[in-house]
């Protein structure tokens, strides 16, 4: 037997897939883009190429981290825990193979397509040695550690994925583990320095892979490879634990006493028998297909658990009444959850159909008297049963921090424009008013009896009603935005996962085409609509009231991206649910993947036909 027989033979596999030629030419596609993006923007405002080329990289480096962390959701974290669903792992074991035969095959064949993609985007990151600002080191630094922030990516999805057999359950696992690699030993470190009132020291943050890219592009001295070094240990020690774990973990091993299972496997996951019984009285003559997409109890008590985390820390922060920065640190934290409520949706738009084909299900709801529209239906309000009221509560958490958060940028934007126009006095004591040299120090005022040192705080800013109105009118278009999000994952998901092959390839396809793609061209246009139209508000400003233009752009950045994306929405909702009740059980006929049945052809193109043979009476 060949050395590593799967990964030969997955590899090659692998590399005759359309996907891995179009993921590659779409990484390029998108580098340019935003390429030319900040080349146009660089023009309207007059930065030089020096900024550029350092803000270019930046803005490479982070999206290739990004994407490269989320490769261990959609392409490892299922890839042995199908194999598990479908029962051909085991089939692997009966022959002379070990379990690094499998889980490297596994891993090859899944990272070939993202290493790939990889590769095409550094070719345009090295245009940024050309435009200055980068040293040629710190390229290499941030190529060395994006392959390395890769690899950790998918060495955990595999370990996650060789101690699972639910989709959901071991891509739900696979975020938090990725989530806590990256921001777990930054955040760690951040509470450290906080209690002890000192600068931050990375300790912890040299196990996070997004440090070893912020180690790569600082000047100096940094900590860059120690904690490259860390990192690889872990991404290492993951796909050993998977190799020696995978011999023993693709058995269905069931515990002693089925009643024990019973007891709290079963209970978690579908309540106790009341809650069963409940549910089962309430739908399933009515509703059948809803009672079966929402008859899953961990499912709504996850987004309970969320719901209740965000209303606590909002109304723990009303009553404490804390700094407009703290508001905007937690609209930070509410773009993860709305991150990871995004994925949840499209995970279980999908994974009803995904599951329901590969148990015989979806032919036995075909043969009862169930059209194509009460079953769509069915699953539709199965979701909102699960996600209505966690979802209501969430956005209305949503609204008010970025409400806050908002004001808060309001607040800055107030106070650098009162310190420009405030006077200033130059190094030779003569007092000059607006006068933007080097040389000059701006004197603001602190609080009387103290000897504070000046700062933004000791500013008398007062927010005015225009300012406030802008706040709440960018909240309410983000959760707008928001909502038409979930509805066209739902949708879409559902027509996705009819036509996938996987639940993890559903997931990915609906990420990808509702959100990642439209994100990027909706933030291309976005920014050079707006860029445009304060480019020409700049020079008159200046004279003025400087950086006043800045205050605008939430708002007209909101408005504009909501407007696009509710529009988007419509249009994927309508495509969706369209194709959902016209094509469901031609689709269902269909294996994932298979072209639909090609109409006949007429007799006078089809070509001359057989004789007619009589039968002989």
């Amino acid at each position: 037997m060949n050395y590593l027989p799967i990964a030969d033979r997955e590899l090659r596999v692998a590399v005759r897939k359309r996907s891995t030629f179009w993921l590659r030419v779409a990484a390029a596609l998108t580098g340019l883009v935003i390429g030319g993006g900040c080349l146009v923007l660089s023009k309207l405002f007059g930065a030089n190429s020096v900024s550029l080329g350092s803000v270019l990289f930046s803005t490479l480096t982070w999206l290739c981290l990004v994407a490269g962390l989320s490769a261990g959701l959609f392409f490892t974290a299922d890839c042995l825990s199908e194999e598990k669903r479908e029962g051909t792992l085991g089939l692997l074991f009966l022959t002379d193979l070990r379990g690094y035969d499998v889980a490297l095959g596994k891993l090859l064949a899944t990272s070939l397509r993202c290493f790939y993609a990889l590769l095409a985007v550094l070719p345009i990151l090295a245009i940024t040695l050309l435009m200055g600002g980068v040293t040629g080191a710190q390229y290499w630094k941030a190529t060395l550690a994006l392959v390395n922030a890769l690899f950790v990516s998918l060495s955990a999805g595999l370990a996650v994925s060789v101690v699972s057999r639910d989709s959901q359950k071991a891509l739900t696992a696979t975020f938090f583990v990725l989530l806590m690699l990256a921001l777990g030993g930054p955040l760690a470190d951040g509470i450290i320095a906080g209690a002890k009132h000192r600068t931050l020291q990375p300790q912890c943050s040299l196990s996070s892979p997004a440090y070893v890219l912020m180690a790569a592009s600082a000047w100096g001295r940094s900590a860059y490879w120690s904690s490259l070094a860390v990192t690889q240990l872990i991404g290492w020690a993951l796909l050993v634990l998977a190799c020696a774990l995978v011999p023993y973990t693709w058995q269905d091993r069931k515990r002693a006493g089925a009643g024990t299972t019973r007891s709290w496997a079963y209970v978690w996951r579908y309540g106790g028998a009341r809650r069963r019984q409940r549910l089962r009285w309430k739908l399933i003559g009515r509703e059948p297909v809803a009672w079966l997409a929402s008859r899953e109890r961990w499912q709504s008590r996850g987004l309970w658990t969320m719901a209740i985390v965000s209303v606590g820390g909002l109304v723990v922060g009303l009553m404490r009444a804390p700094g407009m920065e703290v508001w905007m640190i937690w609209s930070y934290m509410g773009v993860l959850f709305t991150l990871l409520l995004y994925l949840w949706a499209a995970s279980q738009a999908g994974r009803f159909f995904v599951e329901a084909r590969r148990s015989g299900l979806l032919e036995l709801l075909l043969t009862t008297p169930l059209n194509d529209r009460q079953i769509v239906r069915g699953q539709w309000r199965g979701l909102l049963r699960m996600f209505g009221l966690p979802v209501a509560l969430l956005l209305g958490v949503h609204v008010t921090a970025s409400t806050l958060s908002q004001l808060g940028f309001q607040r800055i934007a107030t106070q650098v424009s009162k310190a420009a126009s405030t006077t200033i006095t130059n190094q030779s004591g003569t007092l000059t008013s607006q006068t933007y040299s080097v040389s000059t120090t701006v004197v603001l005022p602190t609080k009387a009896g103290t000897n504070a040192a000046p700062g933004w705080s000791g500013l008398p800013v007062r927010i005015p009603p225009l300012q406030v109105s802008m706040a709440v009118a960018t909240a309410a278009a983000a959760a707008l935005s928001t909502v038409a999000n979930l509805l066209a994952l739902l949708w879409f998901g559902m027509w996705m996962g009819l036509t996938s092959r996987s639940a993890s390839l559903a997931t990915l396809k609906t990420i990808l085409f509702v959100q990642v793609i439209p994100w990027f061209v909706i933030a291309f246009g976005t920014s050079m609509v707006i860029g445009l139209m304060l480019s020409g508000l700049v020079f008159r400003a200046s004279t003025t009231q400087p950086m006043s233009f800045f205050a605008w752009w939430p708002l007209l950045s909101a408005l504009l991206t909501a407007v696009l994306a509710v529009a988007k929405d419509i249009g994927f909702i309508v495509w969706s649910r369209n194709r959902l009740r016209c094509c469901l059980r031609e689709q269902a006929a269909l294996n994932p993947g298979q072209p639909r049945f090609a109409a006949p052809l007429p007799l006078s193109v089809s070509g001359p036909q057989p004789p007619i043979i009589a039968t002989v009476q």
